[in-house]
């Protein structure tokens, strides 16, 4: 009797296993076939059967992924991709969507890291230098991105990070021509014009800045206070005082608690010699408050160039009764040269 006994015990896993594995591969062909005709619901439900039978189920694992990126699930779609680069973190086919899915969901350090095993990715430096900028590593962004401009110069997403990478490098000097590429490649990022002409606008190119200002808005770049105050500037500065002037004012009527902006038009008017519109800030800025001396200080200042001398001291000597440290601007003015 016991020489029967044993061979069934024996044989009994044995059959077990093989019964698993043909349900596993059972799931899987039908998870499948579900998935040709686009039956994804189903598809997965098979799919994920066939894991639970088999977890070593490697292809089923990327199936789910693949399923569940149909379904535009991305979370689950990169669990079951990471469960199956740990059953085989040499698949490349994992290793690709993983890079991007690491990258899309803002996991920069992983997209890295993936990006470096990826040997059938398109263009694993994209991926590689947009991350290092993402993550601030500026020098090996630059690198990055050379390398991707090398293969693909037409690459305006590249080329305009190259430019942004070189302002956060504050080598402000080398942003301008890769921003000027990047336009020109997709002439339909008005935020791109805009941030141009801030770099021109703070390199004091008023007028590049300007035209750059004025593309963004015929694009579709907001037009808040920020955007009519910098084009205000930018309108003094290239010599059209009016419309600067105006754009100015409106920004004024909006904030009416912010003097700078008539302090700065009193300032401009004042080194340009012309003295009248200064004084009509000064004037504006003294009818805001009575004990503005640096406007009545200026207002002197003003008189005086236009010949009114007495008239101008007296205003400023009352200024700096009121604040004394506009002292130091007196003899300012009076040292040799100024």
């Amino acid at each position: 009797m016991k020489s029967w006994i044993t061979p069934v015990i024996l044989l009994f896993p044995v059959t077990a296993l093989c019964q698993s594995g043909d349900s596993s591969s059972f799931y899987f062909a039908r998870g499948m076939d579900a998935m040709k005709e686009k039956r994804y619901v189903s598809a997965l439900q098979a799919l994920e059967k066939a894991t639970s039978i088999n977890p070593k189920y490697t292809d089923a694992f990327i199936q789910c992924g693949f399923t569940n990126l149909e379904m535009k699930r991305i979370d689950p779609a990169r669990f079951f991709f990471s469960k199956a680069n740990e059953l085989d973190p040499n698949n490349q086919i994992v290793i690709k969507e993983m890079t991007q899915l690491l990258y899309n969901s803002h996991q920069y350090n992983k997209a890295i890291e993936f990006a470096k095993k990826c040997s059938t990715c398109d263009n694993p430096e994209r991926i590689m230098a947009l991350s290092y900028y993402q993550i601030e590593d500026y020098v090996n962004a630059e690198k990055q991105l050379r390398m991707v401009l090398a293969k693909s110069p037409n690459d305006a997403e590249a080329n305009y990070t190259l430019g942004r990478n070189y302002i956060d490098m504050e080598l402000y000097d080398k942003a301008g021509p890769y921003y000027e590429k990047a336009i020109q490649l997709d002439s339909s990022r008005c935020g791109w014009m805009y941030e141009l002409g801030l770099l021109y606008y703070n390199n004091n190119n008023y007028k590049r800045a300007l035209n750059y200002f004025l593309k963004a808005a015929d694009k579709g770049f907001p037009q808040g206070n920020d955007y009519y105050e910098n084009l205000g500037y930018a309108n003094i500065y290239s010599g059209n005082f009016d419309e600067g002037e105006r754009l100015l004012l409106l920004v004024f009527e909006r904030k009416p608690g912010n003097k700078d902006i008539l302090r700065d038009l009193a300032e401009i008017y004042y080194q340009r010699k012309m003295y009248d519109r200064a004084l009509t800030y000064c004037q504006k800025l003294v009818e805001l408050d009575a004990k503005d001396g640096k406007a009545l200080y200026q207002a002197g200042m003003c008189f005086q160039k236009k010949g009114q001398k007495d008239r101008g001291q007296q205003m400023c000597d009352k200024a700096i009764e009121m604040d004394p440290s506009l002292a130091s601007q007196r003899q300012k003015m009076m040292s040799p040269g100024l």
